[in-house]
């Protein structure tokens, strides 16, 4: 059996991830699609609208078959770590043939020579990062303008610098060098991204609307609001955890535990917290005491700069809100890769890939966290604590489903 991996977050699933999943087996000609996807809290520092079982749900009755979580050590991380975890998964499984990802070029053969070159980091790399994030560039734009700057031959630097400045393609090289450096032989495809762009904050006249876009609508009128632009079964499950007080999750639920960590510790303490960088200690502490209101957003507007992008501070205030140190998060830690294949959810396809992944994968698989032990569980089952807390109706089941719930299945 043919397996194609896809790297997601579904925050909500909509039409335009549909689109991927049929182009992910269209490209690949793979029999099956294993979804690697984040938990409670996203790439982008963000908590998840609604939560990973639910997205599970949404994933397998839009085409996937069997669904892994990306643990939240490599979940909330910039592109480069975020996509070494996520790769490493489906390297490891045994079973993943191939990688699809979106892009807004479609151009995989530039992106491919790029990422050779950065595969093994050049010299003089990190200085010229260090250079642009000192002339005041974002850290994305900074790794972006370094790795324009070393593109190699059939690929003018320019055109590289324009190619990484969009999102989906930067993420997309990331992938790529993943692969290289974790010399695997899964071939990468990628699907040009259609309709609207990765941040459009309102729907075009299609069927296909940003995942922006979408959250938008469901903040602002609800589930119904986002029916054009999702699958059916996506406004049902949308629906019943609006309805059993299990969405919509935001910043804001978690307003009370954030700003009383932020204010109550000393700024040593903070120091030690993961993306606390360059003096953001001093930074939060000083701005926690100018807001008008005490509100996340208020907070995350009051420390914006160029420099510290809004992506930037949530994933620090999201490591601060869950605890995450310095050490458990460094460069060392991350590159011996996640410990084992958590399953979230799967059909009668992904259950079959399962039985071949217990003579091929090289990592234990887990079907329940509460047979296996493992320090990035821990900060899972710690993440689905937090996010379960922020619910309206609490259920302490539901906090500690990672104990309680078997995987999904369909």
């Amino acid at each position: 059996m043919k397996a194609v991996g896809v790297i997601v977050e579904y925050n909500p699933l909509h039409n335009g991830h549909v689109y991927h999943l049929q182009e992910a087996r269209r490209l690949s000609g793979a029999d099956a699609v294993v979804a690697v996807m984040s938990g409670p809290f996203l790439q982008r520092g963000e908590p998840a609208i609604v939560g990973k079982r639910a997205r599970t749900e949404m994933a397998l009755h839009a085409g996937a078959d069997l669904v892994l979580e990306l643990p939240v050590a490599y979940a909330v991380q910039p592109a480069e770590w975020f996509a070494f975890g996520a790769v490493s998964l489906l390297h490891r499984t045994g079973v993943v043939d191939s990688l699809c990802f979106g892009s807004e070029s479609g151009d995989l053969d530039s992106l491919q020579r790029i990422a050779r070159v950065l595969a093994v980091e050049p010299a003089g790399m990190r200085e010229d990062i260090a250079r642009r994030l000192r002339e005041g560039a974002s850290y994305p734009a900074a790794y972006a303008g370094a790795a324009a700057a070393l593109a190699p031959g059939g690929v003018d630097a320019h055109d590289a610098a324009a190619l990484l400045e969009q999102p989906n393609n930067s993420l997309g090289l990331h992938y790529l060098i993943a692969l290289q450096r974790l010399g695997s032989a899964i071939q990468p495809y990628t699907a040009a991204r259609t309709g609207a762009a990765y941040h459009e904050a309102t729907p075009g006249p299609g069927a296909i609307a940003s995942a922006t876009a979408v959250r938008r609508l469901l903040m602002a009128d609800g589930p119904n609001a986002a029916a054009p632009y999702v699958p059916a079964a996506t406004l049902a499950i949308l629906h019943r955890e609006w309805q059993e007080g299990r969405a919509p999750i935001h910043w804001e639920r978690f307003a009370q535990p954030l700003l009383h960590l932020a204010a109550t510790r000393r700024a040593s303490e903070l120091e030690r917290i993961a993306e606390v960088t360059e003096g953001l200690e001093h930074r939060l502490s000083r701005t926690l005491t100018q807001l008008p209101e005490p509100s996340v957003e208020t907070l995350l507007n009051a420390m914006k700069t160029k420099r510290y992008t809004r992506t930037k501070l949530q994933r620090m205030l999201a490591h601060l809100l869950l605890n995450h140190t310095k050490a458990e998060c460094s460069p060392e830690q991350l590159a011996a890769g996640p410990g084992y294949l958590r399953v979230l959810g799967f059909k009668a396809q992904g259950q079959s890939l399962l039985k071949q992944m217990k003579k091929t994968a090289s990592l234990p698989v887990v079907l329940k966290p509460s047979t296996f032990t493992h320090n990035q569980l821990e900060l899972d089952i710690q993440a689905q604590v937090a996010y379960g807390l922020a619910c309206e109706h609490r259920d302490t089941r539901r906090m500690f489903s990672d104990y309680y719930e078997s995987p999904v299945r369909l």
